[in-house]
């Protein structure tokens, strides 16, 4: 591989990283502040915490990836 592409796939994979890590703390957070409010809904008490978590990710990876998609085209752009 050449380096640009190089530098590419670590652009996304370290921006799709931080989108996981970020989604996922986001969701759990939501889910522990659902719970521990003074007025509970039922659907805070129906939704899975992991699997909102876990959904969280996923969202957080694609919106990641293609933050770095987006970044790497810009650069492209003005080369």
């Amino acid at each position: 591989m050449e380096k640009k592409t190089k530098r590419l796939l670590l652009l996304v994979v370290f921006c799709s990283l931080t989108g996981v890590i970020l989604g996922g703390t986001t969701s759990w957070a939501e889910s522990s502040m659902c719970l521990n409010a003074k007025t509970v809904t039922s659907d805070c008490l129906t939704q899975d915490p992991i699997q909102k978590t876990i959904q969280g990710m996923s969202t957080g990876l694609v919106a990641g990836a293609g933050a770095a998609c987006g970044v790497a085209w810009q650069l492209r752009q003005h080369d």
